[in-house]
């Protein structure tokens, strides 16, 4: 029987705290005192217990608000530091990118230059063997 209460989704401490609930009420009902000393009583606790519910409710808000401004502080703080050191790589690395990007160019530059140079003598040696292959105007004329 246990086992199948347990298979069922129940639990025992769901049950103990059921029969207590059910003794509790059975005890204010069957008491010796009034109804009114009664639920005097009753007011009392719960007016307690709103209090003390109040209590932790306020004091869990109070701990997450500070939770949260240390996290917030903690996040700004890494957030500066980052930034400090990102600021500070720039500058390190910056005046490196620069002569780099300048050396870059200076070589693009005599490249284009050596480029240049090459087509001319290329131009030059086209323009020199269509010379010495074509007949002058003179003889093409005679021919004719």
């Amino acid at each position: 029987m246990y086992d199948d209460y347990y298979r069922r989704g129940g639990s025992l401490l769901g049950a103990f705290l059921l029969g207590g609930l059910i003794g509790a009420a059975l005890g204010l009902l069957f008491a010796p005192r009034s109804g009114e000393e009664t639920r005097e009583i009753i007011t009392e606790r719960a007016n307690e217990y709103w209090n003390q519910g109040v209590d932790v409710y306020n004091t869990g808000v109070a701990k997450a608000s500070d939770a949260y401004d240390a996290g917030k502080e903690k996040v700004v703080a890494t957030v500066d530091s980052a930034r400090v050191k990102l600021q500070e790589t720039v500058e390190k690395t910056a005046p490196i990118a620069q002569e780099k990007i300048e050396s870059a160019a200076e070589a693009a530059r005599r490249g284009v230059n050596v480029a240049e140079e090459k087509a001319k003598k290329g131009v030059d040696v086209v323009a020199e063997k269509t010379a010495k292959s074509t007949p002058p105007a003179a003889e093409v004329a005679a021919d004719a």
